[in-house]
């Protein structure tokens, strides 16, 4: 479904240029559930926008290429990229307000980024538990939580049914009670909808539930990549065991938990 090939990626500014990638290399099996994880710092937002070539500041792709169920992303022009960013590439991002037009309702965000109105409107937020849809329907979203605000954003993301969705550490900005759901809810939807998931974030506990295969990522490399239980219970990258190490929830009593490595 996805497939990226020795992609580098800076970010230029007004005093020059820092590499974020490092000619890195995907193929994501279509249907599957993909992982993509590191400490912060490894480029895994980066690859994420780059992805889809979002117009984020300063992102500057140098080389590579990028697949998307055969189509080339990275020579696609600015025409072709806002079709598959309609059609084709779903994207829920880790804030879930900030991803939301603030001057908006969410009904009137529903009808121009998804198409969904009326009855479809209420049924998509009902599906994702929303016990007061009509409510929601006519608010703006300060006036909502944070956990509603994702469960709109993934409506929007999965109701044209896209091929690819992208969720950039979708449950970080959200209390531990909900992220438990959240992510239920959002692999229940790209299953539901026949989508590929990238799931980008920190969480191992998250992959190792929900993913089917994992790449680990280290100052803008891919360090290791395989089906997600051989990589977490034998890895063999070096920096993987010391991620795996730096985990905080199963240590033992007395057990310190190992800091990850700066050094690439």
């Amino acid at each position: 479904m996805l497939k990226l090939t020795d992609l580098v990626v800076d970010y230029v500014g007004r005093k020059g240029g820092n590499r974020v990638l490092h000619g890195v290399s995907l193929a994501v099996p279509r249907g599957a559930v993909y992982a993509v994880v590191g400490e912060s710092g490894s480029g895994k937002s980066t690859l994420a926008a780059a992805i889809g070539r979002l117009p984020v500041p300063g992102l500057t792709p140098i080389s590579g290429t990028i697949e998307l169920d055969g189509m080339r992303l990275d020579t696609a022009s600015e025409g072709e990229l806002a079709a598959v960013r309609r059609d084709l590439l779903g994207y829920v991002f880790q804030d879930p307000v900030a991803s939301l037009d603030p001057t908006m309702t969410i009904g009137r965000q529903l009808v121009l980024a998804a198409g969904l109105t009326g009855k479809r409107a209420v049924g998509a937020l009902a599906e994702l538990g929303i016990r007061d849809p009509e409510r929601t329907l006519a608010s703006h979203p300060h006036e909502i939580s944070g956990g509603m605000a994702q469960r709109v954003a993934i409506a929007i993301a999965v109701a044209r049914r896209p091929r690819l969705i992208i969720a950039d550490e979708p449950t970080a900005a959200l209390d531990a009670s909900v992220r438990r759901q959240v992510l239920d809810l959002l692999v229940a939807q790209c299953r539901a909808a026949d989508a590929t998931m990238l799931l980008v974030t920190h969480d191992l506990e998250a992959v190792r539930r929900y993913a089917d295969h994992v790449a680990v990522m280290h100052a803008g490399r891919v360090v290791e990549a395989g089906p997600t239980r051989a990589v977490l219970d034998s890895p063999s990258a070096h920096y993987t065991r010391v991620l795996l190490a730096s985990t905080i929830g199963h240590e033992q009593p007395g057990e310190r938990v190992v800091p990850t490595e700066v050094a690439p």
